[in-house]
């Protein structure tokens, strides 16, 4: 695998929901493709858009909202700080006065119909994942560029090499456990002070400091949100959101004004284990029940596995008492570097791995972190991350309906409690004496990926999307 300079801020991204790879892409996508039109005096010349899906996003790209992405990001808008709330509107005005403005300032026809191709017969080979946009200029030719949105929001223009431009000299380079775990040996740096140390290649320590924090705020609002908002999730499927059920339940039906308050009273309620699991559940409900309504999100390292390291880490804050600026900063930073060593050794994209490569990858992050916050070492955080991982090997994405929400949802509870147990168990052993190495896993997570049938791969052609009605209700 080629050499990756990844930050936390690549790993982490602020965004809108369902998909990482099959709305954050081809909305960032989209965006470059306007931005290019700009530079090159282009965009008031252009009569007409056309928007070519591929592969899975052409399978699954209505119900991970892909059409809506591209709109969006044609139209000038940005997922990190575009209203949630005007999402659906305004494509909806887009679609009826088939009209596009496109970077937000020239007004162009647009037809959806006629506009938006979905080639699901077709695909291209490098990544599953692919967008071809088209523009037709006034003097009859046409410009023509085509994405690959490979996971976790990363974007790769055709022709050209992924992050060349952002290469930096990095203190303490990593591709791999094997690296990670010599460069902290040599050091004596913990993983999380590491990878701050690597950070300060790219900007100053404050900033990443200060942009983890707003990581954490959306995190923070999202669980927060995600509890306290009731009905059904769009799509069709009629899935009724139980995040907010589960925390009246647990709460008693006590409402609380605010995120310090509500947390509050979910310590004072104790730590017993039942409650605690239900907590651990609930968090991550929230958060993939918002996604999967076009809610804001912290892509961690997906949006479909968005809820699994919020709802790790917020059971660490509630019941270790881990509210605090530098133990938040510290647990995003480890998982990123544990989620930075999956994506260059192997993918974090289901369309290429399956979903052991979203909620799979996303527990081991999670469980790294975890336990480092929890006093284990260097060589204990890899164990963790290596014990979540060995037990989603093989774990296939079958959205039904080709929407992030069953079995998605209930999947990031369940690599949340998985990641909490990996902790454990590692925090609990010698890893000097464990069998199997994180980079062994790595590398047998990306031979099953590679062996896997591709309608396991976020096609909706296989599993439960082919063998679930589209109108049973929700198990």
């Amino acid at each position: 695998m080629k050499k990756e300079q990844i930050s936390v801020f690549d790993m982490f991204k602020i965004g809108i929901g369902p998909s990482s790879s099959h709305t954050l892409g081809p909305w960032r996508a989209a965006q470059q493709f306007t931005h290019q039109l700009i530079e090159k005096d282009l965009l008031m010349r252009t009569e007409t858009v056309k928007i070519l899906l591929y592969g899975s996003l052409a399978k699954t790209g209505i119900g991970h909202g892909t059409d809506v992405a591209v709109l969006l990001g044609l139209s000038g808008d940005d997922p990190v700080t575009f209203a949630v709330d005007e999402v659906v509107p305004k494509v909806t005005r887009i679609k009826q006065q088939q009209r596009l403005v496109l970077g937000g300032s020239h007004e162009i026809p647009f037809q959806y119909a006629q506009d938006v191709l979905f080639l699901s017969g077709e695909s291209l080979p490098f990544h599953p994942n692919a967008v071809t946009f088209q523009a037709l200029l006034i003097d009859g030719t046409a410009v023509s560029e085509t994405y690959y949105s490979i996971g976790g929001g990363f974007v790769v223009q055709e022709g050209e090499g992924e992050g060349t431009e952002r290469e930096v000299d990095l203190p303490f380079p990593v591709q791999n456990a094997h690296d990670l775990l010599a460069w902290c040996m040599r050091t004596g740096l913990k993983i999380s002070e590491l990878v701050l140390e690597n950070e300060q290649a790219w900007r100053s320590e404050e900033d990443t400091r200060q942009g983890i924090l707003r990581l954490f705020g959306t995190i923070r609002d999202c669980i927060y949100r995600g509890c306290h908002t009731a009905g059904s999730l769009p799509g069709g499927l009629q899935v009724e959101r139980r995040a907010h059920k589960l925390n009246k339940r647990l709460m008693l039906g006590r409402p609380y004004a605010d995120y310090e308050s509500w947390i509050g009273a979910i310590r004072a309620g104790g730590n017993g284990f039942q409650y605690t699991l239900d907590w651990v559940s609930c968090f991550a409900l929230a958060v993939n029940e918002e996604n999967a309504s076009f809610g804001r999100v912290v892509t961690a390292p997906t949006n479909g596995a968005a809820g699994v390291i919020p709802a790790v880490l917020q059971y660490f804050i509630t019941f270790h008492d881990g509210l605090s600026d530098d133990q938040i900063i510290r647990f995003i930073a480890t998982a990123s570097e544990i989620g930075s060593i999956f994506k260059k050794g192997a993918t974090i994209s289901a369309a290429m791995g399956g979903c052991q490569a979203e909620i799979g990858v996303s527990s081991a992050m999670a469980a790294g972190a975890l336990t480092e916050r929890l006093g284990g070492s260097q060589r204990q955080v890899l164990m963790a991350a290596e014990i979540a991982m060995e037990h989603h090997l093989g774990l296939t994405c079958d959205p039904i309906g080709g929407l992030v929400q069953i079995p998605c949802i209930e999947r990031n509870t369940m690599g949340a409690i998985k990641a909490i147990t990996a902790a454990q168990l590692a925090l609990q052993s010698n890893p000097d004496k464990a069998k199997v190495s994180l980079d062994a896993v790595v590398r047998t997570m990306w031979e099953t990926a590679q062996d896997m049938n591709v309608k396991y791969k976020e096609t909706a052609d296989g599993g439960l999307a082919v063998n679930i009605p589209l109108g049973l209700p929700e198990c």
